[in-house]
């Protein structure tokens, strides 16, 4: 990916809630203005995996950050084909599975896990130059600095049906999990699901990916960042 990436700083925050269009829009922008680009929610993921399999109670939050802190985690920028082990497992398709979206809430919210994440994301921001990084607390606590921070939106149902066509499921059962997870992250004592201050708020509910895309590569020329 390396000699893909322009030269010039260029870091672009995206947050909001699951199936608002973040991954897609991120991978797609990085890929535009020739950026990195990280999927924040994948590391969490993978630490959850590794949760999972050794065994440890979920509610056991020093067991929980001790996994976390010993598992070799490693996750790719490239957004036209990043991908993320753990232990040198290969988890991309794992870490999607039900087991983990239902635990990776409860994992996040550990205040160790959260640090040293934050911590890793901070160093990758430095190290990338461009990059276009995404998640639930990116512009608020991870990158406050960024050239640009969006917070996407769209509606309950919109959100449902985008999830449920990805994974093939029942929208009803979509839409619960969806609101079981945005209480979770939304009310965490550390670092929730937050819209940051100077954000820009876009609702995705009517738009499709090339126009979010469009809107936001509009926002970074506005910037003198594109």
């Amino acid at each position: 990916m390396e000699e893909n990436v322009r030269a010039g700083r260029c870091v672009v925050a995206v947050d909001g809630p699951s199936g608002s269009g973040k991954s897609t829009v991120s991978r797609r922008l990085a890929v535009g203005i020739g950026a990195r680009y990280l999927d924040t929610g994948a590391m969490y993921r993978a630490i959850t995996w590794a949760v999972l399999r050794s065994g440890v109670d979920l509610a056991d939050a020093a067991s929980v950050a001790k996994v976390a802190g010993e598992v070799d985690l490693r996750i790719g920028t490239d957004p036209q084909g990043y991908g993320v082990t753990a232990d040198g497992v290969s988890v991309d398709a794992e870490i999607r599975g039900p087991e983990v979206t239902g635990a990776v809430s409860a994992v996040a919210a550990v205040p160790a896990v959260r640090e040293l994440l934050v911590a890793r994301q901070r160093e990758m921001i430095a190290n990338a130059g461009r990059i276009v990084i995404e998640g639930r607390d990116i512009g608020s606590v991870v990158a406050p600095d960024a050239d640009l921070k969006v917070f996407l939106t769209a509606s309950e149902a919109a959100r449902a049906a985008r999830r449920s066509a990805e994974d093939a499921a029942d929208v009803a059962v979509t839409a619960a999990d969806l609101a079981r997870r945005d209480r979770l992250d939304s009310t965490r004592k550390i670092n929730p699901l937050a819209q940051a201050p100077d954000a820009v708020v876009l609702d995705t509910t009517e738009l499709g990916i090339d126009e979010v895309v469009l809107r936001l590569r509009d926002l970074l020329t506005e910037r003198g960042v594109a």
